[in-house]
């Protein structure tokens, strides 16, 4: 293990008179505070699994319950209708004198399978109060498509020509009469059996069995405050972030993290929590898998092509920001040139997926311990030599390469199998490059919101721009990984490296704020903020003229579409799920390959903001993050990301590749802040906004 590099430098101080006590007491007290902290560590986890398996309820209805049962016995009355009697009969006859225990025994045993029966009916009854979404459709009705595969066809009807929505529309009809009941019957058989029918398999199908390469076409990226760095100082913003992305894994492991409400009444489901942290994608060369650890007291830390192994805890307790600084100074410190071909070995994880699986093989065998370390690490930390972020100079050119350096870098200063990459710029801004596989944007939204909210205002910097505490001389220094790389993996090397550069060339990043107007606008209009962006992105992207009514319209549908989705009953995931049974019962179905097949041009995605308690945000508007943005789903598509800073700001992220010559990411940006103007001017609200035509654009 890579634990093992530093044992072999340790040598104990001992003396002939007293070397058993020098060395033993620390020893033993080492391994009494290890089991200890193993066993509060358990205990804690079985206290909050016990809590969680008894809600709603909780232990003290079960104390109400068993003395409201005593109760009835000393009125002589037996809630039980004779069911205690019997569990007294069955209980083991220890005289006379034992007769009252007895009888308290079976008291608390019947209220302990009174209670169970109670907290069953209780789950049962929340589980169907959950699994109800109409609620969610009430403002507009139901549904205007008697099945999904007709809204399947409404959805698509206003991009395709009359004669392509025919022939569409006649593969539906083929596909409802010959072969859909078969694939729902099968589809029904498996949503009894799972807990979710279709989520297994699009973490199957479309990440873990895709070959491409991570970078861009997978992972996405999020963004530190537009305004403001907390402190220049590389290796402090380092120690507080990594230290608070540390207590959101200490509040995760204990469940003390409140779940996040849909519309403020529902809450969502939280399973892809669990993997936010010691979690890597491993290559195979058919399929990936992910593996996740329950527990890493350490991080992997990128310098200069060096790797690093930082313990992240000294004895019973997580290092405190100012030494965690301490330890990442080392790092910077740290003259010593990285090895032959080490510098660019992280681009073997943005190289095609098969290609990747076969060199990790040579890797495993032959630098096993730092590949172990990497992998296990709780996160990836990357400390870049260049700085990053909004410059005044030439603001528009320098938010664009931030957004570049999050999504792609250099192409070998990521480990992109990693759950998440805290990327750490020289100038102390911050990012995030997160792999897609094992949750969606709004889990590491989550966690990235407490990460900047904590680090910020909870932890805060000295005067100077320090963490604030004391370094600990004490600690050792950061353990340098050394790789024995192979000589026939030096060209796979190389080769992933131009192929990760070409890559990263050909991705045109372009971010803009948007302060025309924000989200308090768009509610004084009495529309939806989601709908209302994504209309208006409709609206750049295809540059069709609009009116008031008509773009109320518009809205109204997006927003029922949007809620249908929520409430499961959406087109893409079902109609992906029935072509998966399609193909595992070698099924030929003409309606599903079209839909299998089809190429979106506008990829689009919110990041929304969900923890609006950790601040005031009406006080402290700057210390938003700017969002996030992700790579083009299509060749010729663009991939557009947004995000509401505050009440009057959005911050759009948009991505498209430059061989493309179909798209221009600063063309859209410019069209989509026309289409907002132009879209704002149709209501009494937005007058005094000055009115751009779109048509002007549209010579370029």
């Amino acid at each position: 293990m890579a634990e093992a590099h530093q044992a072999v430098g340790f040598r104990p101080s001992l003396t002939s008179d007293a070397g058993e006590v020098e060395l033993g007491a620390p020893v033993l007290q080492e391994i009494y505070l290890s089991g200890l902290r193993s066993w509060k560590r358990h205990l804690s986890r079985f206290w909050n699994d016990f809590l969680t398996g008894v809600f709603p309820a909780s232990p003290l209805s079960w104390l109400f319950l068993f003395s409201a049962i005593q109760l009835a016995c000393f009125l002589q009355l037996d809630p039980s209708l004779g069911l205690m009697e019997k569990i007294k009969e069955s209980l083991p006859d220890w005289g006379g004198q034992h007769h009252r225990l007895r009888g308290v025994l079976a008291a608390a045993l019947f209220a302990s399978c009174l209670w169970g029966a109670l907290i069953f009916t209780l789950h049962v009854a929340l589980r169907l109060l959950l699994s109800y979404h109409g609620w969610l459709l009430e403002p507009h009705g139901g549904m205007s498509s008697p099945t999904k595969t007709w809204l399947y066809l409404e959805s698509v009807r206003p991009v395709l020509s009359d004669e392509d929505f025919d022939w569409t529309a006649g593969l539906a009809q083929e596909f409802l009469k010959l072969q859909a009941s078969l694939l729902q019957w099968y589809l029904q058989l498996k949503s009894w059996w799972a807990s979710n029918y279709v989520s297994d398999w699009w973490e199957e199908f479309v990440y873990l069995r895709s070959r491409n390469s991570l970078m861009v076409n997978s992972n996405y990226y999020m963004m530190d405050f537009l305004y403001v760095t907390p402190t220049p100082v590389q290796a402090a913003r380092a120690g507080n972030a990594v230290h608070a992305l540390l207590l959101y894994r200490h509040r995760l492991d204990r469940q003390e993290l409140l779940p996040t409400l849909l519309m403020g009444m529902r809450p969502l489901c939280s399973a892809q929590y669990e993997k936010i942290f010691n979690t890597t994608r491993i290559p195979g060369v058919h399929r990936d898998h992910i593996r996740h650890l329950r527990d890493s007291r350490h991080v992997a830390v990128f310098h200069r092509g060096r790797f690093f192994r930082v313990g992240t805890h000294s004895q019973s307790r997580l290092l405190s920001p100012r030494a965690l600084e301490q330890q990442f100074q080392r790092i910077l410190d740290d003259p010593s040139p990285a090895c032959p071909h080490e510098e660019h070995l992280a681009a073997l994880t943005a190289a095609p997926r098969d290609t990747w699986a076969q060199v990790r093989r040579s890797l495993k065998t032959q630098a096993q311990e730092a590949l172990e370390a990497v992998e296990g690490a709780a996160f990836f930390v990357s400390l870049d030599s260049e700085p990053a972020g909004l410059t005044r100079e030439d603001p528009a050119a320098s938010l664009d390469a931030y957004a570049h350096a999050l999504l792609a870098g250099r192409g070998h200063d990521r480990w992109f199998d990693k759950s998440f990459s805290l990327i750490v710029f020289s100038n102390g801004k911050l990012g995030l490059s997160v792999e897609h596989s094992w949750a969606d944007c709004p889990i590491s939204g989550h966690m990235w919101e407490f990460t900047l909210a904590t680090e910020c205002f909870q932890l805060g910097y000295s005067a100077d721009g320090h963490c604030k505490g004391h370094p600990d001389p004490s600690l050792p220094q950061p353990q340098r990984l050394h790789w024995d790389l192979p000589d026939k993996i030096h060209l796979s090397i190389s080769l992933a490296l131009r192929a990760a550069k070409t890559l990263s060339g050909n991705i045109d990043c372009h971010v803009f704020p948007f302060s025309h107007f924000g989200k308090s606008f768009i509610k004084r209009c009495h529309l939806s903020s989601d709908s209302f962006i994504q209309t208006a992105l409709q609206l750049a992207h295809f540059r069709d003229a609009q009116c008031l009514a008509l773009f109320r319209l518009a809205v109204d549908k997006h927003q029922a579409l949007l809620k249908a989705a929520m409430s499961g009953q959406g087109v893409d995931r079902h109609l992906f799920a029935l072509y998966i049974v399609s193909q595992f019962l070698r099924l030929q179905s003409p309606f599903l390959d079209q839909v299998h097949s089809e190429q979106w041009q506008l990829a689009t995605s919110q990041i929304p903001v969900q923890q609006i308690h950790l601040f005031d945000v009406h006080n402290y508007p700057d210390y938003v993050s700017s969002g996030g943005g992700f790579g083009p789903a299509d060749d010729h598509g663009y991939g557009v990301s947004y995000m509401f800073m505050g009440d009057d700001v959005i911050t759009f992220h948009i991505s498209s590749k430059k061989s493309s010559t179909r798209t221009d990411s600063h063309r859209l940006g410019q069209r989509i802040q026309d289409a907002l103007l132009h879209v704002a001017t149709l209501f009494p609200e937005g007058h005094h906004l000055k009115r751009r035509g779109l048509g002007e654009e549209d010579s370029g």
